[in-house]
């Protein structure tokens, strides 16, 4: 089994590394490896950075060479292993790409179809894809003259961003108009801020079925016009009426690529979800995920593709009681 993650496995490695990123990637590739190690018959790969240091015993760790282009080394990884399991941002194609590899080369691709990142990538595109089949989502604007003048602060973003990366918040429908006019053709969106918390969904998704996990707790401040996400209460409250359980299965139906982990983030408003985005990969919930639940969610998606078919609709008993669990970017502890 191939681990792939692309900030701290050689993907920067012709670039300067940015310490934020290779934190959260730190403990994202880990806490997939300390699942992964805990299922029996599984053997580990990763890559590593040569600037990083790895002292994991029982994993076996690839670099990449001078000079080697960050996909090529990536493929090198893939034809060692018989399933990949990449981490990447979706930013700039990389995450389509490295999936791309992995079905080209025959290997099975423990993550969504590459057809659907491609789409996941881009908001924009997510959110008009879940708009057509009936999914309420935060409003999305690509084009300046088409700036709704809704009040109050907006939202300008890439629209294949990652989370809070490069996000601005300003005050007014006009300056959002203003900011995209500013910076046509350079990726942006513009997004109303909704009032509400700040919400992410755990699921797991295999061909057009899903499975919600959890429904986690985004701790993001708001520091002048930057939005940073501090940390994740991940499982912070159940879902008793059974609204982000139908969310979940509605969004594995609209895209049916999805597959494996799959995080979604949202506004919990007070007439109900709006959908922000679709993160088609392992986000930072995942590090506090089996903790929370008493469960591995490595084995559950492993053991979709081991029977050939999706998992049951109810989860196996958990190990323990499943409880509430921080993850904190900023101390990198999980309590």
């Amino acid at each position: 089994m191939f681990a792939y993650e692309f900030i701290t496995g050689g993907g920067l490695l012709h670039d300067p590394l940015p310490q934020s990123l290779a934190i959260e990637g730190d403990m994202m590739v880990n806490a997939l490896l300390d699942d992964l190690t805990r299922i029996p018959g599984i053997e580990a790969m990763v890559s590593r950075d040569p600037r990083l240091a790895f002292g994991t015993t029982g994993i076996g760790c690839i670099c990449p060479h001078d000079g080697e282009d960050p996909f090529v080394a990536f493929a090198r990884g893939v034809s060692l292993c018989d399933a990949v399991w990449p981490i990447a941002p979706e930013t700039g194609g990389v995450l389509e790409e490295l999936s791309r590899i992995v079905v080209e080369k025959g290997r099975l691709l423990l993550g969504s179809h590459p057809d659907a990142v491609a789409v996941a990538a881009s908001k924009s595109r997510t959110i008009e894809v879940l708009e057509q089949a009936g999914v309420a989502c935060v409003p999305v604007f690509t084009d300046p003259a088409r700036v709704t003048p809704i009040p109050g602060p907006w939202v300008i973003k890439p629209d294949d961003g990652a989370g809070c990366a490069d996000a601005s918040v300003v005050s007014s429908w006009q300056d959002a108009r203003g900011w995209l006019d500013a910076r046509v053709g350079e990726g942006f969106i513009a997004q109303p801020w909704c009032d509400g918390a700040s919400i992410s969904l755990s699921m797991l998704c295999h061909d057009g079925n899903s499975m919600l996990l959890s429904c986690n707790q985004q701790h993001v401040r708001r520091r002048d016009s930057r939005l940073e996400l501090e940390g994740i209460t991940v499982n912070a409250f159940k879902d008793t009426l059974g609204t982000f359980a139908d969310l979940a299965q509605r969004i594995g139906m609209v895209m049916p690529g999805l597959f494996g982990y799959v995080g979604v983030d949202l506004v919990a408003t007070e007439a109900g979800p709006l959908v922000l985005e679709i993160n088609p990969r392992l986000t930072t919930s995942y590090c506090g995920l089996r903790e929370a639940l008493g469960l591995n969610p490595a084995e559950l998606i492993i053991s979709a593709t081991r029977k050939g078919g999706w998992l049951s609709t109810a989860l196996p008993e958990p190990a323990g009681a499943p409880r509430a669990v921080r993850v904190d970017l900023l101390s990198r502890h999980v309590h």
